[in-house]
């Protein structure tokens, strides 16, 4: 089938992060031999963003997405009866080639969508805010992750924290001639363990990740540097949070809040199935590209995983339900 076989094409393109350059190539050749006009969108040096619309059909109200990037390691693809394997199958090369296939079924209806392909989406969303400074005036963007083929009530947010102590570096035979910034931060973490973190009945939980700890020099060194980055997913805005863990940590350590992506209620439509994406994604880096709807298929689950794979099924599903949310969207 086409659907596997570009997915299976796609795959075996590596384009982990930064280094989509190839399957952004591969990307705007293919649609221009399919009769799209496309072309690279610049981002950074030789990345680029790929931009695909119908030739003479105007703007689109209607704007298919996700992110032509992956994650570390590259894995060739492989497939058995049900399933394709290898990095990107589910996130995103799968949904890419879902969405190519529906915008093209759409186009017998008459329905005339647009195509957005981003880089960076797996480290700071620099595609999408390139892309936002050149919107195409798209009244919905239907963004695809993998959500098992169900439309996503609500997208959790991402808050980054670091929290750095400071000691004094002392023999370790005289403890009490040294400051250790080690039990400071294991004192400081212990803390933010202990804080209730706020709660959605719809959302569910707020949740935390201790993602790095480093710090000390030696074995019989008092330590004079710790450093810990956390990662919370947010259900809510972060700014009470942010006091809780700023107040939490107190003098024990200097805290950082680096990076955050905000929680955001999505849009939903009648007779589709739906779920909570505990995940972030490119959405909140694209509020210039309409209303956004976020589904596609495979289960995040299996994501950024040596086995990762995506259900046959799910993608030819997942043609039919672009298509369908299309028409529902009033076209």
């Amino acid at each position: 089938m086409e659907l596997f076989a570009l997915t299976r094409r796609l795959v075996d393109i590596e384009s982990i992060t930064p280094n989509e350059t190839a399957v952004g190539d591969f990307l705007c050749g293919e649609l221009q031999r399919r009769g799209w006009e496309a072309r690279k969108m610049p981002v950074e040096g030789a990345r680029a963003n790929v931009l695909a619309t119908w030739p003479g059909h105007g703007r689109p109200e209607i704007v298919f997405s996700t992110h032509m990037d992956t994650v570390p390691p590259f894995i060739a693809s492989s497939e058995d009866d049900a399933r394709i394997y290898g990095r990107g199958s589910c996130d995103a090369k799968g949904i890419i080639a879902a969405e190519i296939m529906a915008a093209e079924k759409l186009r017998g209806a008459g329905i005339f969508v647009g195509l957005l392909f981003l880089v960076g989406e797996e480290r700071d969303s620099i595609g999408a805010k390139t892309a936002n400074q050149h919107s195409i005036g798209a009244r919905f963007m239907i963004n695809g992750e993998p959500t098992e083929n169900k439309l996503a009530l609500a997208s959790k947010g991402a808050l980054h924290v670091e929290i750095v102590a400071r000691g004094k570096m002392a023999h370790s035979a005289y403890p009490e001639l040294g400051e250790s910034a080690i039990d400071k931060l294991v004192e400081a973490l212990h803390r933010l363990h202990a804080m209730e973190l706020p709660s959605e009945p719809e959302v569910g939980a707020c949740t935390k990740n201790v993602g790095s700890i480093q710090g000390g020099r030696a074995p019989n060194v008092i330590s004079d540097y710790a450093k810990a980055d956390l990662f919370y997913r947010l259900v809510g805005p972060a700014d009470a949070l942010r006091r809780e863990i700023t107040e939490a940590v107190g003098e024990l350590a200097h805290v950082h809040f680096t990076r955050e992506t905000p929680f955001l209620r999505l849009r939903t439509l009648d007779g589709l199935p739906t779920m909570v994406a505990a995940f972030t994604t490119d959405i909140p880096s694209l509020p210039d590209w309409g209303e956004p709807l976020l589904l596609g298929p495979g289960s995040i689950h299996v994501a950024h995983t040596t086995g990762e794979f995506v259900e046959k099924e799910q993608l030819v599903e997942a043609v039919e339900i672009y298509f369908e949310m299309a028409k529902k969207l009033g076209f």
